[in-house]
Formats: structure tokens, sequence, C-alpha cells
């Protein structure tokens, strides 16, 4: 059942809104990329994007994601996945950058469909924010579900828009039981009027709130269990936010309920010597593949995709990257199917 807000849940969005604008006014003093007024993905919902679903072609791929390696489908790769057909599990997109009327992202996504399951990724939902969610942006979203037919739809654990400003930015939240109520209440919605479950995904951090009384990875579980959601474990951004503020990335993945977890994500980053930044334009750090070694020990086989999504590379770095995830998968497997066999 969905969340209430009543008149504590109401208190503490007035809270969590003052803190969110706060930090949105300190971007607006130093960073450009703040957007103050509307938001186009806010904007009111025009009758072609709802009829979208009307004039799609039925997908003829798999509604569900093989526990393989997938990778994100980038422009600079359409024509290429085209025609080389490459042996990938999956693909992942951005949802927003399929939130038009029609023009090439539409055309291909409809073509590479056809052959492939398909992940929705999300970076709009803003689940965190006090304001609340938009409405205009989750029927777009359900119009692209529609028409797509996805496996997995998921957003992140934050925030990034409060009082008509709109960051570029995933923002960490304070995890506080008052943050915790609006979140569970902005995922509860977001899953009724999609008609599905959605996966929440940790983000990386580089600052703590002092406010904070729960640990992240509790934090995430109780998102979970209270709302029914999903969770995409990003293991970059676990290891990335676990060295940037000293805690166990092993502790992490121990409290995460293996049955939650529906998808992993991979990705580089960077060190600038004061910490470490998910940049997502790099190969997968070495670090990283151990721990993500580690969730597979603990996890099972789980979908996993390789993120690339600033100076990208070549297509055959992207698929190098998918085969050394689905050599680990299969080792995993090999390791649970006698086990299978026995039960």
């Amino acid at each position: 059942m969905a969340s209430e807000i009543g008149p504590a849940d109401a208190a503490a969005a007035t809270r969590l809104a003052k803190l969110q604008r706060a930090v949105a006014k300190a971007f607006a003093r130093r960073d450009n990329r703040v957007i103050s007024g509307l938001d186009p993905l806010r904007a009111a919902v025009s009758p072609m994007t709802v009829a979208m679903a009307a004039t799609s072609t039925p997908c003829s791929s798999s509604t569900r994601l093989p526990s393989r390696a997938g990778i994100g489908l980038r422009a600079a790769h359409y024509r290429a996945v085209l025609e080389t057909r490459p042996d990938v599990g999956w693909l992942e997109v951005h949802s927003e950058n399929y939130f038009v009327r029609g023009g090439q992202p539409l055309y291909y996504l409809e073509r590479v469909r056809h052959d492939y399951p398909l992940s929705l990724h999300g970076v709009g939902l803003s689940l965190g924010s006090a304001d609340g969610l938009s409405h205009a942006h989750l029927a777009q979203l359900k119009s692209l579900i529609v028409r797509f037919e996805p496996a997995l739809v998921s957003d992140h654990l934050c925030w990034g828009a409060i009082g008509g400003r709109h960051l570029n930015d995933l923002l960490p939240l304070p995890y506080t039981e008052e943050a915790l109520a609006l979140v569970c209440t902005s995922v509860d919605r977001a899953q009724q009027f999609l008609g599905r479950q959605i996966l929440v995904e940790n983000v990386s951090s580089y600052l703590q709130f002092d406010d904070s009384t729960i640990p992240e990875w509790e934090f995430l579980t109780a998102v979970a269990r209270r709302t029914g959601c999903g969770i995409l474990l990003d293991i970059n951004n676990l290891y990335v936010s676990a060295t940037n503020h000293g805690f166990s990335a092993t502790r992490y993945l121990d409290a995460i309920p293996a049955d939650a977890v529906h998808e992993l994500h991979l990705a580089g980053f960077d060190d600038n010597g004061h910490c470490l930044i998910d940049t997502h334009a790099k190969p997968v750090a070495e670090a990283v593949w151990g721990l993500y070694r580690e969730a597979l020990a603990r996890l099972g086989t789980v979908p996993t995709l390789i993120e690339w999504d600033t100076d990208i590379p070549p297509l055959a770095t992207l698929l190098a990257e998918a085969a050394k995830a689905d050599a680990m998968l299969r080792e995993v497997a090999a390791r649970e199917q006698p086990h299978a066999i026995a039960a």
C-alpha cells in the first residue's frame, strides 16, 4: 500500500526543502549548470507524448534480462550496434534522452529493441526532492515504458531539483527518518503511476550530512523493504563512496538483501588526489572488479551493465569490458549449478 502524506511527512518535507534550497543556492553561486525556472520535463504533457504508445511497433525481443553483461547504448554506437549485432546480453539507455516526439534517437532505439532486451535508466525522477515527483516526467516515462517494454526501469536515490532550481547532478540525501519517509512516499507513488516496480540505485557521493542518523546501506535497504522496489547496486559508486568516506564496502554488501538486487553497474572513476570521482570515462578499475567478485559471491548472477558516458570509446572497448564481466558471471553460474542440481 502506498504511503500517505500526513502532518509528520509534511513537516519532514519542509525541513528537507530548507536544506535542499540552501544547497541549490550554493550551487547557483559557483556553478552555471543550475537552471532557474521551469524544467522542460516538468511542463505540460503533450498529446503526442501520450499517444506515443499507440504509434509504436510491438517489440519482439525478450522483456527479461539474461544473467549476462550489458552495455549502455550511446548515440556514438547506434550504427555500429545495428550493423554488427554484437554478442552482448542486453542494452540500457538513459530514459530522458528519449523523451522526444520523434527523430533519430527513437528510430534507432526501436530498431535495436527488436534484437536486444532493454533497461531504462533515469536520472530525473528526483526521488529525494522535497518538491515531490513531477507528473509530467512520470507520464513521459510511462509512455516510453509502454512503447519499448523494458525489462527493468530504474533511477537514483538522490535529488536534483528544488523550488524551481534544477541542478545537473545526482545529489546525496541526509540519511534520516524524515528523508526516508519522503523517499518511500515518492517511490510508492512512482510505482503506482507506472504500474510496475522500479529499481533505486545508490549514488557516488563526495560529502556527508551531519544530520544523517542511518547508514546508507540501511537506508537503501529500508526503502526497498518498505516500498517493494528493487535495488540497482552500482559497484563503482559503492567503491567511490566507501573510499571517500572511509566506510567498509564489504559491510555495505553484507547488509544489502540479495533478493532485492536485480541489476549491477560497473564503470570507471578518476582520482584527483583528494577523492575519487565517478566519471564513467575510463575502464573499470581493478579494485572495482575485485569488489564486483565479492558482490557476485554474495548476490549470485545478477545482470550487469558496463557504463561509459563521457570520452566514449570505440564499441569494441565496451564489448571487451562486458566480456570480462560475462566471464565472471559464468564462473559464478558454474559454482551455483551443482547446488541447484542437488536441491
